[in-house]
């Protein structure tokens, strides 16, 4: 399993993050941005964080 993680721009909503969770995980773009969507309900401020870091520090495809 040699596979990296990679923002997937081109079917972003905002920052590609998502899709590229999306992408590495093999399942639908929506599950992960519902579950990104329950985590700021549950945990604002964590999920935000590492959102944002994330489409920051992970490399474009």
């Amino acid at each position: 399993m040699n596979r990296k993680f990679l923002l997937n721009r081109s079917e972003a909503k905002l920052m590609g993050v998502g899709a590229g969770i999306a992408d590495y995980l093999g399942v639908d773009a929506l599950v992960v941005r519902l579950s990104l969507v329950l985590g700021l309900l549950v945990a604002a401020p964590v999920t935000l964080t590492l959102y944002i870091l994330t489409g920051w520090l992970a490399a474009d495809r």
